[in-house]
Order: structure tokens, then sequence, then C-alpha cells
């Protein structure tokens, strides 16, 4: 998935993230062409001219080479939600925005839109088919809850485990899974990236006015 270096990283960070993107989104393809049991870390590393010692040196293991874009994400929201100028539902839709943005702003610029929205679907497929990459997600899924969990209750001066951040964090988390299905419905029709964005956009703050709300705003017989 596409990805925008920090503007604050200096030459040497630069290179770093460039061979990283390059690592990761050559594993990616293969993965996605080939099957990701049927790919070597070692044919990843020969492919882009590196040492296979070097590729774990940026990604611990072969599952993160697929889904290295989630750290970047715990990052992200773990500064937004840190940040008191807005509440901690806005500060997450600012981050999906910017997460959609990146990724329909790459759909333009591809000489074939088309071709490039398959190759996002392929990549979903490749997760859903993919045991180990399913179970690393979820981990991952885990960890943006615990990091969220953390910056509410520092905000609100409780616990971490109290009941309060804990589902106010999962409640939050889920909006990413709302982005992911509504972009992968959008994909499908083959919608321009400019209407993907903006749909996309509307189903996620749909699933926030929930949150805001309560199930009260959603379900009818709920008290």
């Amino acid at each position: 998935m596409p990805q925008t270096s920090p503007p604050t990283e200096g030459l040497r960070e630069r290179k770093k993230r460039r061979l990283r993107d390059q690592l990761s989104d050559t594993a990616t393809r293969m993965f996605v062409e080939k099957g990701f049991a049927a790919v070597r870390v070692k044919e990843v590393a020969d492919a882009c001219d590196v040492s296979e010692a070097t590729v774990f040196n940026y990604f611990p293991t072969k599952e993160a080479l697929v889904l290295d874009r989630l750290e970047d994400t715990m990052t992200a929201l773990r500064g937004a939600l840190a940040a008191t100028d807005v509440g901690p539902i806005e500060a997450a839709l600012r981050v999906l925005d910017d997460e959609l943005k990146n990724t329909t702003d790459w759909l333009a610029k591809q000489d074939d839109p088309a071709g490039a929205a398959g190759s996002v679907l392929r990549f979903g497929d490749l997760i859903r088919s993919t045991p180990s990459l399913r179970a690393y997600q979820s981990d991952m899924v885990d960890q943006c809850v615990s990091v969220a969990a953390e910056v509410l209750a520092s905000v609100a001066g409780a616990e971490p485990e109290d009941p309060e951040p804990q589902i106010a964090a999962r409640a939050i988390i889920g909006l990413w899974h709302v982005q992911a299905l509504s972009l992968r419905r959008h994909l499908r029709v083959g919608t321009r990236p400019a209407q993907i964005y903006a749909a996309v956009i509307v189903d996620v703050r749909r699933a926030a006015q929930i949150l805001t709300g309560g199930l009260r705003s959603f379900h009818p017989f709920a008290k």
C-alpha cells in the first residue's frame, strides 16, 4: 500500500524508508503473484539486491513484510489521540482520512487505475487466504487497541485496563475495519479514485456517528 514519508525526515532516514518500502512493495507483489508460502524471504532479498539479513533488519518476520503499514498506523494514532484539540473520534478520523487519501491519490496516479484497484483487492485476498497473515494482522490490531486504550486513559486520568478506555479503544479501532470494507466494496465496482474517496469517507463517518450517539442512535429497540 502507498505511504508518504514524514516531512521532517533527514537524508539517511529517507534512504532507509525507501529501502523499507522497496522491500515491502517487492515482497507484496511477489506474494500476490505466487502465494505467500511459495516465496522465500531470500527471493525477496535477491529481487532487491540485498542480503537476507538486511531484510530481517527491517522486518522481524515474513508477515511483517506484508503488513508493515500497521506500525505506521499505530504511530499516527498514538500522536493523534494524544492531541487535545479534538476528541478521540475526530482524531481517529483524521488518521483514517490521511490513509485513505494516500491510497486514492496513488490509484489516481497509475496509468491503469483499474488494474491498480485490482492489485489492492488481491492484496486483501492474500491476507484473508493466509492464516499466518490473518494471525499477524489480528495481533497488530490488538496492539493498536492497547495503544489507543493507553493514550485515552492517560488523557482521561484513568487506567488503561478500566472499562471505559478499553471499550472506547476497541470501538475506535473498529473504524479501520469499516474503512477497509467500504474501500473494497467501492473498488470492486470500478469507481473513480476521487469518487471512492468521497464514498468511503461517508461510510466511515456514518460509523463514527454510531460511536458518538451510542447504540440508541442505531438500534430501534435499544433502551
